[in-house]
């Protein structure tokens, strides 16, 4: 059987259909099959390798992260955990952010403005009778005035008192005072200890974080220190650059001191004073330690004028000097008395004010934020530990916070021999 030639019209019709010129090969029109395409093998795997190296740096990552996290959150003490993260943060780089989540916690959260203390002005937990025990000495500095009114009204019962709450040999060695800060927020209550330096001598503390490192001095109260402890609070801010400021203690530098910072001297005696560094105090062989924090707040019996207008360079990069806020402060006052001020809903003028009406003649804000505002006076306990009490009604730090190991330096105020 003869077989049928294609026409040349038909084969010119299928190359057309198929993509080709007539004079293209034409195998793939009889057989069916397409051209073979470069193998995709190496591109795959190559993005196989990439992803799988994202997953495991973010894996490792996270490892880290983690185990830097649950160390912070482990660590001694009694911080919180909403502390704990925050102080992690910032010492990981984040500290602008933790920064802006502050400020607008803050903002959004302003303090009550004008009613009443719920309840009034509390009397100081712990007060006792101040009667000189049979053979006291009789020694002591003058009892303090009672303090004005910063409320713009007549005080309210109770308001500005001050109560015996540690005696020694019925001598009183630490009494404390409550009051309204200011004429707006006038339901919030300021706690105010002042400590006689005849029968208390005071002690620079270190914090196993701020400064870190090996002393001498206890990072909490230890069982020995327990037995005289009459009170403690916190220092200043953090060392890392926030406080503006140095750390001297035990003939050793932890953080250079800065010219004319604000600065907390003890004497070798125990006795303390403030004062600008290298213009009102100095180094010399009676300075045992010298803790810095800003500038100085009341000098001279004067608030300094620019607290409400020195902004970061003068008080600090975190809040700032209008936010009212928990805050705290040191001073002494013109015979020698040593002055702590704690409390809610403070500026830094207002703060300086309290300080001022309190007979303060040099001061220097310490730490802010809920936090770390921390003044507790002690009773002895012969049975177990002392017990503590906090100086106002807003403090969060637990009284037992210094009987545990602290991250952040702090004062101890102990009983002479």
């Amino acid at each position: 059987m003869r077989a049928r030639r294609i026409p040349e019209s038909a084969i010119s019709l299928v190359t057309r259909v198929r993509g080709r010129s007539p004079g293209q090969e034409t195998m793939s029109t009889s057989t069916g099959l397409e051209p073979a395409r470069p193998p995709r093998q190496g591109r795959r795997s190559w993005v196989r390798w990439l992803r799988r190296s994202l997953l495991a740096a973010v894996l490792l990552f996270l490892i880290v992260v983690g185990w830097s996290v649950s160390a912070a959150l482990l660590a001694p003490g009694t911080d919180s955990v909403a502390a704990r993260l925050a102080e992690w943060g910032r010492d990981h780089g984040l500290g602008g952010v933790i920064t802006w989540l502050e400020t607008q916690q803050y903002n959004h959260n302003q303090p009550a403005v004008g009613g009443l203390p719920a309840g009034g002005i509390p009397i100081a937990p712990g007060a006792l009778p101040a009667t000189p025990a049979p053979g006291g000495s009789g020694r002591g500095l003058p009892a303090p005035a009672p303090i004005v009114s910063l409320a713009g009204t007549a005080l309210l019962p109770g308001e500005g008192q001050w109560h015996t709450v540690v005696t020694d040999h019925g001598q009183p060695a630490v009494r404390v005072a409550s009051l309204r800060p200011d004429s707006q927020h006038t339901s919030f209550v300021t706690g105010v200890m002042w400590i006689d330096p005849t029968f208390v001598r005071g002690q620079l503390q270190p914090g196993f974080t701020d400064p870190g490192g090996s002393w001498r001095a206890s990072t909490s109260i230890t069982p020995a220190l327990q037995r005289t402890v009459a009170a403690a609070f916190n220092a200043g801010f953090r060392l890392n650059g926030a406080s503006h400021g140095g750390y001297y203690s035990e003939g050793r530098t932890a953080v250079p001191l800065v010219d004319g910072a604000a600065s907390l001297v003890m004497r070798p005696d125990g006795t303390a004073t403030v004062g600008s560094w290298n213009r009102e105090v100095r180094m010399s062989p009676q300075v045992a330690s010298v803790r810095q924090n800003l500038v100085m707040l009341v000098d001279n019996g004067q608030v300094n004028p620019t607290c409400a207008t020195g902004g970061t360079a003068e008080w600090g990069s975190t809040i700032g000097q209008a936010a009212y806020i928990h805050r705290s402060a040191f001073g002494v006052t013109a015979d020698g008395a040593e002055v702590y001020v704690g409390g809610p809903a403070l500026s830094v003028c207002t703060l300086g004010n309290i300080l001022k009406a309190a007979g303060v003649v040099r001061g220097m804000e310490l730490d802010i934020n809920p936090a770390w505002v921390s003044g507790t006076y002690f009773h002895d306990s012969p049975a177990g530990p002392p017990k503590g009490f906090r100086l106002f009604p807003a403090e969060q730090v637990p009284p037992e916070h210094y009987l545990h190991a602290s991250s952040r330096d702090w004062y101890g105020w102990y009983l002479r021999p």
